[in-house]
């Protein structure tokens, strides 16, 4: 019943920009965190960037000042800008969304992002 659709992800050069787009289905999306996902091959999968339901975002250190999320809770969608990639941002990136009450966590398929040097 819940679907989170990731969309956006593609090949670009280093030094390049993609915009991740996911669309959430569901009532609970404005009261629920959301954040971004990624797992290179061989690699455990890393909290990128997340979100709270008033526009508060964390970063890890190595998309810092490179990447943005953001939500459209009219949309229910939540975004994530990345400029200035480099080939160790390839990855596939999972869309979150985690559900408060009951508590549960809502993944997306995936988008393959893939930065060429």
């Amino acid at each position: 019943q819940v679907q989170l659709v990731e969309s956006g992800g593609g090949l670009v050069q280093a030094g390049g920009s993609l915009r991740l787009s996911c669309a959430a289905s569901g009532s609970f999306f404005s009261i629920s965190a959301a954040g971004w996902y990624r797992q290179a091959p061989g690699e455990q999968r890393e909290l990128v960037a997340s979100i709270t339901t008033s526009g508060t975002t964390t970063y890890t250190d190595p998309v810092k000042g490179r990447f943005t999320i953001s939500r459209d809770n009219a949309k229910n969608t939540v975004h994530l800008q990345m400029n200035s990639l480099k080939p160790e941002d390839t990855a596939a990136y999972y869309c979150n969304v985690q559900r408060p009450f009951p508590r549960r966590d809502y993944w997306g398929k995936g988008t393959l992002v893939t930065v060429s040097s």
